[in-house]
């Protein structure tokens, strides 16, 4: 690429990246890294996860037995009593860090594949991700039993064998983003039909296990889920973190992105099984939960009034999302429990709904 069309590609980088908003220019001494950092996406990205911490109090404060907000900040930091540090860190602090980080992940994972899509509708449940992960978890419940690290481990293989299988059919001389959603619905349309005959034909307690599993839920999580799911997903943000400028180079097109030095395909295959490794992992800790991935991105996308989807913001939006849900799954009809996933899907149905309308309207 000559030196001409990679100014003209850097400049529109620059464009994209700065376009809509002010931006702060953070730089290294040597001048060899610099970042850009939109002050509304800074402000935007703080709220949300502000809102998201008090969501997160509120609901280790509120329960059977009603901890006061000053107990539980005080139980945070180490300064409770021990029923307090019972009720909130032992009995509640592991669904509500799971309501978060879940979140958060989903959130991330929604905004790669609509980076990669570039299409609103580009989310893991949409191209059938989740199916997969939840096929992968009904065999092993259905043969194997209901343990956790049984289930967990058969729900993240079976994820990204459905990734697989979508990536290879939908790849034709490179990777097109609506081939990708096209072939997702359709191989999540046979493995929804392969999950129901599956429940059909199992015993009552599997099947009993499995709806529950596959409705999306927080209720019986502890320390045993959360620990090892907050651990690598830590590890996966990291990935995240460092792919973030290839995802938004990709953004670019391909020419662009090439002249800036950004090996095409090998960064959207990395894109892709980062953000299967995202959706898996929240749908081995939980079960599949739908329509935070969809809306999370966009809602973020929204409110930070960027060119394209962010990982920061979608995250923040996602953790805020996910929590708030699980807190009413809880509240609504206490002392029942609802599973989240009956939350986010009527909230996420409505969304979409709105979201079609808007699309054909602009269309």
């Amino acid at each position: 690429m000559s030196a001409p069309a990679t100014a003209a590609a850097e400049a529109q980088e620059e464009a994209s990246v700065d376009a809509g908003y002010r931006a702060i220019v953070l730089r290294s001494r040597g001048g060899r890294f610099a970042t850009r950092v939109g002050v509304r996406h800074v402000v935007v990205v703080a709220a949300l996860l502000l809102a998201a911490a008090v969501v997160g109090v509120v609901s280790l404060s509120t329960g059977d037995y009603a901890v006061p907000l000053g107990d539980v900040v005080a139980t945070l930091f180490g300064q409770g009593d021990r029923r307090s540090q019972l009720v909130v860190l032992e009995w509640r602090m592991p669904r509500v860090l799971l309501a978060l980080v879940l979140g958060a992940a989903l959130g991330v994972a929604g905004a790669i594949f609509q980076s990669l899509t570039r299409n609103p509708l580009g989310s893991p449940e949409l191209i059938g991700f989740d199916s997969g992960a939840y096929t992968g978890a009904l065999l092993v419940i259905a043969t194997v039993g209901t343990g956790y690290v049984t289930v967990a481990g058969a729900s993240l293989a079976g994820g990204l064998a459905t990734a697989l299988v979508v990536y290879l059919l939908a790849y034709r001389r490179g990777f097109h983003g609506f081939r990708l959603i096209i072939v997702g619905i359709a191989v999540s349309a046979m493995l929804s039909s392969l999950n129901t005959w599956i429940i059909l034909n199992a015993d009552l307690y599997i099947a009993l296990a499995a709806g529950a599993w596959g409705s999306g839920s927080l209720n019986a999580v502890g320390w045993e889920q959360a620990r090892p799911t907050v651990a690598i997903l830590a590890v996966l943000w990291v990935v995240a973190a460092m792919m973030a400028r290839g995802m938004h180079l990709v953004e670019l097109g391909d020419d662009a992105a090439t002249a800036l030095g950004a090996r095409v395909q090998r960064v959207r295959l990395g894109l892709v099984a980062l953000g299967v490794a995202l959706t898996a992992t929240a749908t081995a800790a939980a079960g599949p939960i739908a329509f935070v991935s969809l809306a999370a991105a966009q809602l973020a996308r929204r409110l930070t009034r960027s060119a394209g989807v962010t990982l920061a913001a979608s995250a923040a939006m996602g953790a805020l999302l996910l929590a708030a849900s699980d807190f009413v799954a809880q509240r609504l009809f206490a002392p029942t429990q609802l599973p989240v996933g009956v939350i986010t899907v009527s909230l996420g149905g409505a969304y979409l709904i709105w979201l079609l309308t808007r699309e054909g309207r602009r269309r």
